[in-house]
């Protein structure tokens, strides 16, 4: 055996190459030794300055977990219990379909940038429905793409390879927070530039003519039409709306609970945040609605007769909106009916959430201060509300260009 060169420490033949060792403290605060392998000296000693190096900055791992293995725990011990369900389920659907099959195997501590780099730029030329499956879990008389070779060219969106690479960096800040990573390569890549989808909200006329094609077909939702036209409400806090929240008489709605579902379940919950939890005024269009919405609910009660199903959490909740036997209306259901009272009406075709938009373009048209249209769509940030007020219609643009004209002439 040769004599070892200064820096070399233990450093000795092993089988077809070489071993080294250096005195490590482990998470739980244990003294022991960890080694590293190479098929040359000079690999081993290069393995054994790093191991060095990592032991001096503080605890070392003997056994580093996989991404997929990491993600798995963090899943169940960090965003389960601390994050909303809905946003646990994302999160999961998000590990399940695009990180785990690129970057699963790799081990935690050889994870690179260029790894996540490579692959956030390969994720675009993917098709999904290839990668997952999706038509080959049809029966065989329903395939019509992928499986019988013909590529539907499924490709996720700029703003979903955003949202997974969000996932990756906030597991990886975990990861790096318990010192099983030194840096977080993830907030070191780059990602398609997004841009945001510019929604034209209704016009007042546009609005009207939706509310009024409900009304006269009595939709048994038009009270949920107007809570969302109106108040600007949710889809799962309409969905998710108590009788006992609501007092006509004092002419005030309380909103503190919402609907979700969640892949095959329907959760009923707090809200978003807590500054969504708050009081509305009534105006009188809603005072009305809802009065309607409770005549047709026991009308509704009456027919079904014991086949009735009041909805129980923590006691019988009476929620407003119901199907025919008393249960809840599943979201999915209510996205449906707006679609399709959308073309009843004749009106552009707008989804639920565009139209709590609608609320805020009306008030803005209305002159109402940014701080009252923010008490009112329960903000949390106020540059929301501002990016929306500045939205203002094209009347009104026209009109502040024409003003502001004039008062220079």
């Amino acid at each position: 055996m040769s004599r070892r060169h200064n820096g070399e420490g233990s450093i000795y033949p092993y089988r077809n190459g070489f071993a080294a060792y250096a005195w490590i403290t482990t998470p739980a605060g244990r003294r022991q030794r960890k080694y590293v392998y190479g098929m040359t000296r000079e690999i081993v000693h290069g393995k054994w300055v790093e191991l060095t190096r990592q032991a001096t900055k503080g605890p070392v791992l003997t056994k580093v977990p996989t991404l997929s293995q990491f993600l798995e725990r963090w899943l169940e011990d960090t965003v389960a219990p601390n994050l909303a369900p809905l946003t646990h389920a994302t999160y999961e659907s998000h590990v399940r379909h695009y990180i785990e099959p690129a970057l699963g195997n790799l081990r935690l501590d050889r994870l690179r940038v260029t790894n996540v780099q490579a692959w956030l730029n390969g994720l675009p030329k993917v098709c999904q429905c290839c990668a997952q499956g999706k038509d080959a879990r049809r029966s065989a008389e329903r395939r019509r793409c992928c499986a019988i070779g013909k590529c539907c060219h499924s490709t996720i969106s700029a703003r979903t390879i955003k949202d997974v690479r969000a996932v990756l960096r906030s597991a990886l800040a975990s990861a790096k927070r318990e010192e099983l990573v030194e840096r977080n390569v993830a907030e070191l890549v780059t990602t398609p530039k997004q841009r945001s989808r510019k929604v034209v909200p209704w016009t007042s006329e546009e609005a009207r003519h939706f509310l009024e094609s409900a009304r006269s077909d009595r939709d048994r939702l038009y009270a949920a039409y107007v809570l969302v036209l109106v108040l600007g409400m949710r889809k799962g806090e309409v969905l998710g709306l108590r009788w006992d929240a609501i007092d006509t008489d004092a002419g005030e709605l309380i909103i503190d609970r919402q609907l979700q579902r969640v892949r095959r379940e329907l959760l009923y919950r707090v809200t978003k945040t807590e500054a969504s939890d708050d009081s509305l005024p009534l105006p009188d269009i809603v005072t009305a609605a809802l009065i309607h919405r409770r005549a047709e609910q026991e009308t509704a009660r009456a027919a079904a007769g014991e086949a009735w199903q009041e909805f129980v959490d923590d006691g019988q909740v009476a929620l407003v909106f119901t199907g025919r036997y008393g249960t809840p209306i599943d979201p999915r259901t209510l996205n449906r009916a707006f679609t399709a009272r959308c073309a009843a009406a004749g009106v552009r075709r707008m989804t639920v959430h565009d139209a709590r938009r609608t609320c805020a373009t009306l008030l803005v048209d209305l002159d109402v201060h940014p701080r009252v249209i923010m008490r009112i769509l329960r903000h949390v940030d106020q540059s929301v509300t501002m990016n929306i007020y500045a939205k203002a219609s094209s009347d009104k643009t026209r009109d502040a260009l024409r003003r502001l004209g004039e008062s220079l002439g």
